[in-house]
């Protein structure tokens, strides 16, 4: 047989088409066909026997008709002229007296991705749509959705949708099921499918009869509708009662979020749902399937923000197995923390204590973390584990077991004895920036109580030079400033000589301004120093911390059964809204680099900046960033719509100039030096319906006048008005500045 991928496999193949003899024994003709099939798979260009495999497809074989079929839908696009053929064939099958031939052809052709296609289907397709056969319905029905997109933006046909409408009630399930999803895509301009009262009943009394992915799917549809009476809605729910029990995950999610919306005015009835799902959650909780077990982990955390300790009586089945993957492993100690009481406490420390030596690093840190969390209620015994196993002297759990101590002795100050004598020793184990300033913290706050203390600060005062992380010279700046008004004998030279480093030969400019800061303080006295650095050790307020109201479950409801309980709700919030598109602009004089280092707007003109005026027609979104490429093609694209010029004295400072416009979401494409003759700059802005604003502004000095100049992706009268006044009222705020 010649060498996969050359010229002669073709050649043999359309030789074997072509044979008669090999046409005339069905199995040899399919098994040449197959053969097709199988190079085209794995990459090999078959297209030059699109005209033998279209005459392949005059066959009553339906395996054979199915093969050539996926043929003629992968290669029509790169054969236009000769697809037209193929069109004549597949016309002639959709009246073909088998059904699941007829089926097959109308899919097929609906498949095919060429232009002008729309005019051959429109017909086979409204045919399907009254066949007698279900199966060729189900196809037809999702065909209208195929041909809506073919027809790009063209209006709704409405006989279509209507007619789509009337087969909901359709004898067949599926067909019911594949006309709310063609409906969804065709009406998405629209709002989507409509669910009135009785399309809403009907489904509800068809639920049964569907399998289990169209019932989570005509679940999600029944949101949209909201019952007209008490009693209503309590006819749907009982309706609904039976989908709680389901085999499919999927379905009873789908079901209590159902519950869950129509029955937000009765908060019992809610509770009573979540009781009843706990069975089918647990279940999923240990399922096989690492997916599953992973969201049902996220949905159980929504659960206990309302009714906390909901799955304490199950607070086995949380515990961890050594086979899990780490993202579960990871959603089970943050559920198993929620879980804890007098009754298991013992148990879920003991197992989270066998996490904390776990091979994987970030496990075992985040199991201390969790015994860190409890310990707020159930401080000694927490204190107790946590001091054992600075014993290990591990680097990676000494340092996550300091930052715990340092969280506990700031909300729970009864601990702060025991954590005091568990420190000595442990700087031996710490290596990472965030273990050195949570000891070097405690030593500074609690310093009068650790005997070592000024001796541990000494050696990091000598190692200060080699130290790269400025926050750890910060941290340690302060703690030993404090440590100096307890124990002024032992603390008063390194004192002097670390201040005399982070002012005399710290590069870092934070360090520098801090060294300053506390040098400058002492002149002023101990008195003084006393009153701004020793504020109070632990903040009542920080209370809530411990005791967060209960989350009422509409807060989420309308949450549940999606990605928010995966991602949370700012991150979903941020993935779902801010698409960053690539963006891009002409020939600009450089890119903007901008970094705030202070408060370039005070704070009475950042007011006036904020105050803008009151229009709904106009919302700028923030974190909208354009590439100059694209900025430069569309600015060459688009007309000047708006032209004017404002009085203007003096030069401009960037800075200045970029945070006030990006309080007001306007973005900086790019800017001109502070002196350039004339002096320019580019800025970009959207709003929430994506119409692009994109602005010069140029600056002649001679002439004492800036010009704006203003195009506009979308010619909108009101929102371009209200973008202007937005900008006048920013440059008019940072010219009252300089004056």
């Amino acid at each position: 047989m010649p060498y996969l991928g050359s010229e002669d496999v073709v050649k043999e193949l359309k030789k074997a088409l072509c044979n008669p003899h090999i046409q005339a024994d069905r199995l040899r003709y399919r098994n040449v066909i197959q053969r097709v099939i199988r190079h085209m798979t794995q990459g090999l260009d078959m297209s030059c026997v699109f005209m033998e495999m279209v005459k392949a497809s005059a066959t009553v074989d339906i395996v054979q008709k199915k093969l050539v079929y996926l043929y003629m839908c992968t290669y029509a696009p790169l054969k236009p002229d000769l697809a037209l053929l193929a069109i004549n064939t597949l016309c002639k099958d959709c009246s073909d007296p088998n059904p699941m031939v007829r089926g097959l052809a109308l899919r097929s052709m609906c498949s095919l991705r060429m232009p002008g296609v729309q005019e051959y289907i429109q017909q086979p397709v409204l045919n399907g749509l009254r066949d007698k056969a279900s199966y060729v319905r189900r196809v037809a029905v999702l065909g209208c959705a195929k041909m809506h997109n073919l027809h790009g933006d063209s209006e709704v046909d409405g006989a279509l949708v209507n007619e789509l409408y009337s087969l909901l009630r359709d004898q067949d399930p599926i067909v019911v099921v594949n006309c709310l999803r063609s409906l969804e895509e065709i009406l998405k301009h629209e709002g989507g499918v409509v669910i009135n009262k009785p399309i809403a009943h009907h489904l509800l009394n068809r639920m049964s009869k569907l399998n289990q992915w169209g019932q989570a799917e005509v679940l999600n549809y029944l949101l949209r509708y909201q019952p007209r009476s008490e009693e209503e809605l309590f006819d749907i729910l009982n309706l609904l009662d039976s989908f709680l029990k389901s085999s499919s995950p999927g379905v009873v999610i789908g079901a209590t979020k159902l519950f869950l919306i129509l029955a937000k005015k009765f908060p019992h009835v809610q509770t009573d749902v979540l009781v009843r799902v706990k069975g089918p959650l647990l279940a999923a909780c240990s399922s096989e399937s690492r997916e599953l077990c992973f969201v049902a982990l996220c949905h159980v955390r929504q659960i206990l923000h309302s009714l906390p300790g909901h799955f304490s009586s199950h607070y086995k089945k949380f515990f961890c197995s050594y086979w899990e993957p780490h993202y579960i492993k990871l959603q089970k100690v943050e559920v198993l923390c929620e879980l804890v009481n007098d009754e298991n406490v013992q148990q879920v420390l003991e197992e989270l204590q066998g996490y904390c030596t776990d091979v994987s690093v970030d496990f075992a840190q985040a199991a201390i973390f969790a015994i860190g969390g409890i310990a707020r209620t159930y401080t000694d015994q927490c204190v107790q584990i946590l001091t054992e196993l600075l014993g290990l002297r591990q680097e990676h759990i000494t340092t996550v077991v300091v930052q715990t101590f340092r969280d506990l002795v700031w909300l729970c100050p009864q601990c702060t004895e025991a954590v005091c004598q568990a420190l000595p020793g442990c700087e031996e184990n710490i290596q990472d920036s965030e273990g050195k300033q949570a000891l070097i913290w405690l030593l500074g706050i609690h310093g009068e109580r650790i005997p070592n203390a000024p001796y541990v600060l000494e050696d990091f005062v000598e190692n200060v030079k080699s130290e790269t992380f400025p926050a750890v010279k910060m941290e340690l700046l302060t703690a030993l400033l404090r440590l100096f008004l307890s124990r002024p004998a032992e603390c008063q030279d390194m004192l002097g000589r670390l201040l005399y480093y982070c002012i005399e030969e710290e590069k870092d400019m934070a360090v520098r301004d801090r060294g300053l800061f506390y040098y400058r303080l002492l002149l002023l006295g101990i008195d003084e120093v006393k009153r701004i650095l020793c504020s109070p050790k632990s903040d009542p307020s920080l209370r809530l911390l411990e005791d967060q109201p209960e989350r009422p479950v509409n807060s989420w409801a309308s949450d549940f059964n999606t990605l928010v309980p995966v991602y949370g709700k700012a991150h979903w919030a941020t993935i779902f809204k801010c698409q960053r598109t690539e963006h891009c602009g002409p020939e600009l004089p450089h890119t903007a680099s901008f970094v705030p280092s202070g408060h370039l707007i005070s704070e009475e003109n950042k007011e006036r900046v904020q105050e803008l005026p009151d229009t709904e027609a106009l919302m700028l979104i923030p974190n909208c960033q354009l590439t100059a490429e694209y900025f430069e093609k569309t600015w060459r694209s688009l007309q000047v719509v708006h032209q004017q010029v404002l009085p203007w004295q003096g030069e401009i400072h960037p800075d200045t100039l970029q945070m006030a416009l990006q309080v007001v979401n306007i973005q900086t494409i790019a800017i001109s030096r502070v002196g350039a003759q004339p002096w320019k700059a580019y800025l970009s802005a959207q709003d929430a319906t994506g119409c692009l604003f994109l602005t010069e502004l140029l600056l002649e000095p001679e002439n004492s006048k800036m010009q704006i100049s203003v195009k506009q992706s979308e010619t909108r009268t009101e929102i371009l008005s209200s973008f202007i006044s937005v900008l006048e009222t920013v440059i008019g705020t940072i010219g009252d500045m300089k004056s």
